[in-house]
């Protein structure tokens, strides 16, 4: 018989709850931040264009920052998958990280 003990599993759901909470409510701020940078850049080559300072490659530059992306995804899919490895604590994780990914 497999030897269950409730307080354990509730301690790593809870501790992983508040973890993923955690990480989920940075990882949006982090995404907004990213995503302003890469407004005020692009505006700021945009603008350095117009005035005929620079000459931008608007293909290359997008199919570079669609790469990154790419990459980027890939790599929080792996992050993601092995963090799920343990029912309790993957479970209380996932929950969190979506709710403090909502509320950021």
């Amino acid at each position: 018989m497999i030897d269950l003990d409730p307080t354990a599993l509730g301690l790593e759901f809870g501790g992983g709850a508040i973890i993923g909470g955690l990480i989920g409510f940075a990882a949006k701020k982090i995404a907004k931040l990213l995503a302003v940078m890469v407004g005020v850049q692009l505006m700021l080559f945009r603008y350095l264009e117009s005035q005929g300072i620079i000459t931008v490659d608007w293909n290359r530059l997008s199919a570079g920052i669609l790469h990154t992306q790419a990459q980027a995804q890939d790599t929080a899919t792996s992050v993601v998958q092995s963090l799920i490895s343990t029912l309790s604590l993957g479970a209380g994780f996932t929950g969190g990280f979506v709710i403090g990914f909502k509320r950021g």
